[in-house]
């Protein structure tokens, strides 16, 4: 096994560790056990921050798009070269398991691969002017961007973070999350090992409000890109609008998932009960709100249920694992509280409902039926593995269930009926709707939502030109 590698924060290009500053203990969410002690920022520390990511850009805003592909690539074959111990760090640090943590990588490669073939795609345009004029439209980089980082993915997360300022010509501050420091460290140091100046990736921890106010403080930052809970994105929201920063929000989600009687019900089954406990459930677009018309209610119950109690629950590292533990010991609480509430206000428990083993953050994947509206669970996102299931009698019931809530990052439905895949695409309140399916992502699809569930895109040619501002030239 890998071992834990010693954390720093990385300022222009040094690796700064924690002599003489506080610390945050990092744990194995596996066992519990303290894995190692990240070095939390000054002020001091966050303002040199800021004058390497002002140099930084103005460096690398004039940088050519072969020169960013370059690095894009260069980091990519370092990911796929390091797959194996990144991965590993991953699940050591976060608890997810081995095989999705090198998912974790692959989509990182594949994002860096394209947004290296992106930075040859920033196309303007000429206006129709009359002769002896000129006038063209063109995308310069916004600037320095702050850009804060979730533990949840912390291999994906950050590279996202990453890839398109540096496609687009701008400079980021990358704080990633304290808990899953050493993954988001091995991203960016790909990107530096393949040629990215030090001064146009930095990465700081730290208590997050402190990092947060100071960067988003100062004039250097043109850009908030965020991804997390819909109550600090709407802090954070607040605080770039004081400097005018423009803001990509990704937020919290509760995916209602519209089941109806002419799916393939076993294929439905097969690939929701993987999609609902993959990363323990700790996923913003996971399927969670299970709507499922009458006539196959009872049969979808007791399949989903039967899969879930099915399913291995274990350390991350081991092969057998198909479900790894929480992230924390907040998780946990916080699932058990909703569960015991749910169960209080008259659901139904099929399977799970409890914590399991006696070290570690571990919790039974669970199913939940005939959860009642006013349940906390439904309206909250729950956030690990717990699935609601409930029956509607009609599409349009089903419908307005799954447009209750005000978040809507991402949706699915299971039918045959092709008019009706189209009357959903329509109506279902969503950033992103996955009909017969759960792939709702890709290196060259929007990655964002509506309602409560953010602004702005990540990935796709839109996250790339979400770092970029428009220019006008007219020429007389």
């Amino acid at each position: 096994m890998i071992q834990y590698p010693t954390l720093s924060m990385i300022i222009d290009g040094e690796r700064i560790s924690g002599e003489g500053r506080r610390t945050h203990t990092v744990l194995n969410p596996a066992t519990g056990e303290k894995l190692a002690e990240l070095p939390l920022a000054r002020t001091e520390d966050l303002d040199r921050a800021l004058d390497v990511a002002a140099s930084g850009f103005r460096l690398w805003r004039r940088s050519s798009p072969q020169e960013r592909a370059a690095v894009l690539q260069g980091a990519a074959r370092l990911m796929r070269e390091r797959c194996e111990d990144i991965a590993q760090v991953a699940v050591l640090e976060q608890g997810k398991t081995l095989a999705e943590a090198r998912i974790e990588v692959a989509m990182n490669i594949g994002l860096f691969e394209f947004y290296a073939g992106e930075t040859f795609r920033i196309y303007g345009r000429t206006l129709v002017r009359p002769e002896g004029m000129r006038s063209t439209v063109q995308y310069e980089p916004v600037g320095p961007v702050a850009a804060f980082a979730p533990w949840n993915f912390p291999i994906g997360n950050p590279g996202r973070k990453l890839g398109a300022p540096i496609a687009a010509g701008c400079s980021v501050i990358l704080k990633a999350a304290e808990e899953t420091p050493a993954s988001a460290l091995a991203v960016l140091q790909c990107l530096l090992d393949a040629g990215l100046p030090s001064s146009v990736a930095q990465a700081v921890f730290g208590v997050p409000h402190e990092v947060s106010r100071h960067l988003l403080a100062s004039p250097v930052i043109r850009k908030l890109s965020f991804t997390g809970s819909t109550a600090v994105g709407r802090h954070l929201g607040t605080l770039a609008a004081a400097g005018l920063q423009r803001t990509t929000m990704e937020l919290g989600g509760h995916g209602p998932v519209l089941v109806f009687e002419d799916a393939d019900l076993d294929r439905a089954l097969d690939t929701l009960v993987a999609q609902k406990y993959r990363n323990a459930g700790q996923v913003c677009v996971s399927p969670t709100r299970f709507i499922v018309e009458d006539g196959i209610f009872e049969a979808f119950c007791d399949g989903f249920a039967e899969r879930a109690q099915a399913l291995n629950v274990g350390e991350g590292l081991d092969p057998a694992s198909q479900v790894g533990p929480l992230a924390n010991a907040r998780r946990v609480e916080a699932i058990d509280t909703l569960v015991k509430e749910a169960l209080e206000a008259g659901a139904r428990l099929e399977t799970g409902g409890e914590r399991l083993g006696n070290r570690g953050f571990f919790y039974a994947p669970t199913v939940l039926r005939d959860v009642p509206k006013t349940a906390r669970i439904m309206n909250d996102e729950p956030f690990g593995p717990v699935a609601l299931i409930n029956r509607y009698p009609n599409e349009e019931a089903m419908i307005a269930e799954g447009n209750r809530l005000p978040y809507g990052l991402a949706a699915y439905a299971w039918t045959r009926d092709s008019a009706r895949q189209k009357r959903l695409a329509a109506q279902l309140e969503t950033g992103m709707l996955g009909i017969n399916t759960s792939m709702i992502g890709g290196a060259d699809a929007p990655f964002g939502g509506v309602k409560w569930s953010g602004h702005g895109h990540e990935d796709g040619p839109e996250g790339l030109m979400a770092c970029l501002v428009a220019k006008a030239v007219h020429e007389g």
